[in-house]
């Protein structure tokens, strides 16, 4: 019985601790930045009067080439500027 509640007590601990993979990873975070500002931010230029965000677009590509470091502060502060939320990281 007492082997089994140090177990129980063992688990609680355990499962209160975060993990490290609770963490979003840059790539994931640099995706939920992009979808954020492929929304508000970048422009569509499809109705003949906008123009893409050129900066934003760079910015999506990089995320996408794995150059997280150079997309995610352009994403960032474009976002912040537009008063989008950004998601926690």
């Amino acid at each position: 019985m007492t082997r089994r509640l140090l177990v129980l007590s063992a688990l609680l601990i355990l499962s209160s601790v975060p993990s490290a993979s609770a963490e979003m990873s840059d790539a994931e975070y640099c995706g939920q930045l992009s979808a954020l500002a492929n929304k508000y931010v970048s422009g569509g230029g499809g109705d003949g009067k906008s123009f893409p965000d050129l900066n934003t677009v760079s910015a999506i590509n990089d995320c996408n080439k794995g150059n997280y470091a150079r997309g995610i502060p352009v994403l960032e502060k474009r976002l912040r500027d537009s008063r989008v939320t950004l998601p926690k990281r």
